[in-house]
């Protein structure tokens, strides 16, 4: 049974919210940030991201940037940049990106939720990646980055969220990586009280992208449960801002690698070894992506392969069987001498948004060899997070993000 509430949003007015909207703050490094900030003061991730209203003296953690980002978020609220719905609502979050759409349902989860496994996870999280957030969200006193969680699709949600999407939407923009964004607000109590009543039938829940966001925003929760002894879990810092896609609708990409080196091997003694576990097809010239579950492509000197995992490495395992366990268990491990790709700096990790032609341009730069995935299914994701397991680092990536600074839920 899994609680998923409506809430009372704090929004961007409708003239600005296109400028406001802006994508997750771990997708930039400090300069990157720095740049896009320049000439767009309502850009969220000057909130997101206040070390860019300092120069690179002033650390990137410095208590200053959390009161900074508090002070930003004050104005803007205070001049209008955002309103404040008056009545706890759902909304409707929908993305297009080169003719799909994937439409998500605006809304709350539980911390108990989290803490209790009905919201299901699939990675570990790092505790000096969630100490960032933590400090962001307890100063500010609002979440501002929405987890992407994923559900089972359920008709009844379905048929709410189409007649609604009827409606004309409270946003209608198109962002400058040309994605389409329209929200809609759900206004009857009628439909908001069915969609609560749907989600408790539902068991689980599952991250699909945010798990630092969702434990630093839950450990705020937990931490201002003992600042408030006396809670009795209606407050809003016992649940946090997550947008919720049916699994039908989500497209995972893949998350492609390039290795520096062949760990002293030549070409020919390389292709041996890869040999011995996979079966290997030379391509040619033309960029090749896997067109099925078990195989890999790569890329060495100029010529792309075709790897096919031999029946002996395939696995029925949840974790075992994905193609990026595969590749690192029978490859990337005993091959190229990558224990772990969490902090081997010889290995790199390229989201599938970026092309086959970015694994090549790296190899003819800074890199060797470069490995193109099958993505991970949504279903696989589901049966590792339902066997309680964890995915290999890096093993899905999900495009277009969400925005940030479109929804912020306020804690207190």
């Amino acid at each position: 049974m899994a609680t998923i509430k409506p809430f009372k949003c704090i929004r961007p007015a409708k003239d600005v919210a296109s400028k406001v909207a802006a994508l997750p703050y771990d997708v930039y490094n400090r300069e990157e940030a720095c740049e896009v900030v320049k000439g767009n003061e309502l850009s969220f991730l000057n909130i997101d991201r206040a070390e860019t209203q300092f120069d690179s003296s002033v650390d990137t953690y410095d208590e200053k940037v959390y009161a900074k980002a508090k002070e930003l978020l004050d104005k803007r609220r205070e001049d209008g940049t955002f309103v404040e719905d008056k009545g706890e609502c759902y909304y409707i979050y929908e993305l297009t990106m080169d003719g799909r759409a994937q439409t998500g349902l605006v809304a709350c989860a539980s911390i108990d939720d989290y803490k209790n496994n009905v919201i299901k996870k699939h990675e570990n999280t790092r505790a000096d990646k969630e100490a960032d957030r933590i400090h962001h969200v307890d100063t500010c006193n609002a979440q501002t980055g929405p987890i992407f969680l994923a559900y089972r699709a359920n008709a009844v949600i379905r048929e709410i969220i189409d007649n609604v999407k009827k409606e004309s939407p409270l946003y209608d923009f198109v962002s400058d990586d040309n994605i389409k964004h329209r929200v809609w607000k759900i206004e009857k109590d009628a439909d908001n009280k069915t969609i609560m009543d749907e989600f408790k039938d539902i068991d689980s829940i599952y991250i699909a992208d945010g798990h630092h966001r969702a434990a630093s925003a839950v450990k705020v929760g937990f931490k201002r449960r003992e600042e408030n002894p006396d809670y009795d879990g209606t407050e809003e810092f016992n649940f946090f801002l997550s947008v919720l896609f049916p699994d039908e609708e989500l497209m995972i990409m893949p998350y492609n690698r390039v290795v520096k080196d062949l760990n002293g091997y030549s070409v020919s003694e390389f292709l041996d070894k890869i040999g011995e576990n996979f079966e290997i097809e030379e391509k040619g010239s033309e960029p090749y992506g896997p067109e099925v579950k078990g195989k890999v492509g790569m890329y060495l000197e100029g010529k792309w392969y075709s790897l096919t995992a031999k029946e002996s490495v395939l696995s029925d395992d949840p974790v075992d069987g994905l193609d990026v366990s595969i590749l690192q268990q029978y490859l990337l491990t005993p091959v190229l001498g990558i224990g772990d790709p969490r902090v081997d700096k010889r290995i790199d990790f390229i989201g599938g948004i970026r092309g086959l032609k970015e694994l090549e341009r790296r190899c003819n730069s800074d890199m060797k060899v470069a490995f193109s995935m099958y993505a991970t299914s949504i279903g696989e994701l589901f049966a590792v997070s339902d066997a309680g397991l964890l995915m290999p680092p890096k093993s899905t990536w999900f495009e277009p993000k969400l925005r940030s600074g479109l929804f912020i839920h306020e804690l207190s």
